[in-house]
């Protein structure tokens, strides 16, 4: 294969720690008792893992994906085909390759389990009908984004474009607007270490920057250091009421780069930030993460996973935003020797970098 640019080598990391993370949570999904997960999977996870019986994900063997990449495929999929977000692509692929596969309850489906937004979805529109805009739930996951990190990828270079593919992505199964707010933070925030840039304390200014530029649609009440913007400029009105989305990156990199704070072990971040699935738990922890394990795919993705809880999409959110950091050439080659089906991942992760690299944003 040719050699990657820089840009590319980073769209492409992106993805495949994301895919990545998202395996490596296959076996240890879902334990909220340490000691539980300890006496299943040792001390320390530090590679894919089979589902123990009667786990979340039985009947998968280690390094395959769960639903998560399964969606993730389906969305990178209809990228690289259709060279932009076709939301009537994106759609028409739920319909005839996924929906058909559910039932509507959890522990039913391809992966082994069917999270609440994706079953909501699915009675609304297999069930009652409902045209697609009219489909989205109030689950307060990660879901949307563990699907929308393909789109924010795409679109790095062109920060409007990205949020406004990545909301309207969002809203198909998820409609809480802080929710989608914080969905469309997490893609401005990939974009931005797509194109180059750290996840550190002055991360947050420079989505600021993209609001002051009305490039982000996030409501300009307080400045990048939380002062009141300068008078007389006024507020900028945006279709998110708060950048606090915006702001949450950098605060939580100030916490791992100050050297009075310590979280240790790291993947104790788990219970400094909350193990439960909900969007507000997860986000901080992945940011940590990130900040602290910027250059450090390993350190990164296994102290995600070894902290427990809803493991798996703290992981494949780290993994996305410190394969960003590190790019496909920094990601160990062992966690892409065990990944299922990693040839075809990789060459949709090219794919789509390439499109990355030809957007003249």
């Amino acid at each position: 294969m040719p050699p990657l640019s820089p840009l590319q080598d980073r769209a492409a990391g992106a993805v495949m720690g994301a895919f990545i993370g998202e395996a490596l949570g296959v076996g240890p999904h879902w334990y909220y008792d340490l000691a539980q997960l300890h006496r299943d999977h040792g001390d320390w996870i530090d590679g894919y893992t089979t589902p123990k019986p009667g786990r979340y994900h039985e009947g998968l063997k280690a390094g395959e994906l769960s639903q998560a990449g399964i969606l993730l495929r389906l969305t990178l999929a209809s990228l690289v085909d259709c060279g932009d977000y076709d939301e009537a692509d994106f759609c028409w692929r739920l319909d005839q390759d996924f929906f058909p596969l559910l039932d509507g309850t959890p522990h039913a489906g391809p992966g082994g389990y069917t999270s609440q937004s994706m079953r909501d979805a699915w009675h609304k529109r297999v069930e009652e009908g409902h045209p697609w805009g009219r489909c989205g739930g109030f689950a307060d996951t990660t879901e949307a984004i563990e699907r929308t990190l393909a789109i924010a990828v795409r679109h790095a270079r062109s920060p409007r474009r990205l949020a406004e593919a990545v909301a309207s992505n969002t809203v198909l199964t998820q409609i809480d607007n802080n929710m989608v707010a914080m969905t469309v933070a997490f893609g401005a925030v990939t974009g931005l270490l797509v194109q180059g840039h750290r996840l550190d304390t002055a991360l947050s200014g420079k989505l600021m920057a993209l609001v002051g530029n009305d490039e982000l649609p996030f409501h300009a009440v307080t400045g990048d250091q939380l002062q009141p913007p300068h008078a007389p400029e006024p507020p900028r009105a945006g279709r998110f009421a708060s950048p606090d989305a915006l702001l949450t990156p950098s605060c939580v990199a100030r916490a791992a780069e100050d050297p009075a704070i310590r979280i240790e072990p790291a993947w104790k971040a788990s219970l400094v930030y909350g193990m439960p699935c909900a969007i507000y738990h997860q986000l901080p922890a992945a940011y940590y993460l990130a900040a602290r394990f910027h250059d450090d795919f390993e350190a990164a993705v296994l102290h995600a996973i070894n902290g427990g809880g809803q493991n798996q999409a703290r992981a494949m959110l780290t993994g996305t935003l410190v394969g960003a950091q590190v790019g496909l050439s920094g990601i160990p080659q062992r966690f892409i020797d065990g990944l299922a089906d990693a040839s075809e991942l990789l060459t949709l992760a090219r794919q789509l970098a390439e499109q990355v690299e030809a957007d003249t944003a």
